[in-house]
């Protein structure tokens, strides 16, 4: 069976939009029809080789769409389902049985490797050249992407279009998740929230829900500030305009009792870490541009004011539970994540990570 797909074949080089062919589905895994695949840091980080992975290979891991075919041994999913496709977990090991799979003991061999872990081939080929595949699960920046059943949420009522759903599978879920599951932050607990990306406005929304206030946001593009008080922030602060910590604590005198940081900038990481109160916690999602980014601590005060330091991973969420859970906020008004998206064509793949990088939007969905 014949597809397309945007190919990521080198670091620094742009997608190229290819045809390629499909191989056979094996045991446990469904073909899935892509309606739309979200675009995140994520894949320009591994397209990059920041992180290494196999190329030529299709990358994407928020697509949303239809299953097609499923393959040997899968129950409870049909054609013609509505999915969205998440990271994919082993379902078995400790962090799994407790909730946490993106903390899975399998994750990088599974999200990572670029091929089944079976038998180490590929879901695409371009003529005789194997492509890599499962990226995330999934490599949905594609006509159609195999993935294993595990990996699918089936949506069954939803008020927002399929092709913009699997935006939850990632970013959305992350942002929203590190609020609501991960530092699972109280009603009327201070926050703040660095960067106004789909992260960092999805932790926006998140905090609404949950009830924290108050809300404030970092972020220097004034948009994106705009959008954030729209979205539930009670105040943005550019960081171009003076001390971050400084206009924190000016809202805040006490310091904030959680903060988030979506950016993975040092000078922010140290601004979060100076706004804290006491027992104040810091969540990181965001991811540095060096593998060995280090973050000093004053180990005095953080004993001393009792500070807790977090790594967050996919929000600590569970995507079976979670995006049905973010679809109903949706649907009742209080996440409306669609107001951040704007579509583009996939084969537009190269001018769409060009507007995002200018700011032009805040979250791209390439529609097949």
């Amino acid at each position: 069976m014949e597809t397309y797909g945007a190919v990521a074949r080198g670091a620094g080089l742009p997608f190229e939009v290819e045809r390629l062919t499909l191989q056979p589905l094996q045991a446990g895994e469904v073909l899935v029809r892509i309606a739309g695949v979200g675009l995140c840091h994520t894949d320009l980080i591994f397209r990059d080789q920041f992180v290494p992975y196999p190329v030529p290979a299709v990358l994407g891991h928020e697509g949303a769409g239809t299953i097609e075919a499923i393959g040997p041994g899968v129950e409870g999913l049909a054609p013609g389902d509505a999915v969205v496709i998440a990271f994919s977990s082993c379902g078995a090991c400790p962090r799994c049985d407790e909730g946490l799979p993106s903390y899975c003991r399998d994750f990088p061999a599974l999200n990572y490797a670029g091929a089944r872990l079976t038998d180490g081939s590929t879901a695409y080929r371009s003529g005789d050249e194997a492509v890599a595949s499962h990226f995330f699960g999934q490599s949905s920046f594609a006509t159609h992407a195999v993935t294993r059943a595990r990996n699918v949420v089936k949506v069954t009522d939803a008020a927002a279009p399929l092709a913009l759903l699997g935006t939850l599978a990632c970013g959305f879920q992350t942002g929203a998740g590190a609020v609501m599951r991960a530092m699972a932050c109280p009603a009327g607990s201070a926050i703040a929230i660095f960067g106004g990306g789909p992260v960092g406005l999805a932790a926006v929304m998140g905090a609404a829900i949950q009830g924290c206030g108050p809300i404030l946001l970092i972020e220097p593009i004034a948009a994106r500030r705009d959008l954030a008080r729209a979205l539930g922030a009670t105040a943005a602060i550019d960081p171009g305009a003076g001390d971050v910590a400084a206009a924190i604590r000016a809202h805040l005198p006490a310091g904030v009792d959680f903060a988030l940081d979506t950016s993975g900038q040092a000078g922010a990481l140290d601004a979060a870490l100076a706004a804290l109160a006491p027992r104040g916690m810091l969540g990181m999602v965001g991811v540095p541009k060096t593998a060995e980014a280090v973050l000093p601590v004053n180990v005095t005060a953080a004993i001393t004011y009792g500070q807790r330091i977090v790594g967050i991973m996919e929000g600590d969420s569970d995507p079976a539970d979670f995006i049905p859970e973010l679809i109903a906020h949706h649907a009742a008004g209080r996440f409306p994540f669609d107001r951040l998206i704007r579509t583009f064509p996939l084969g537009e793949i190269n001018a769409a990570i060009a507007a995002q990088a200018r700011g032009d939007c805040v979250k791209v969905v390439l529609i097949p």
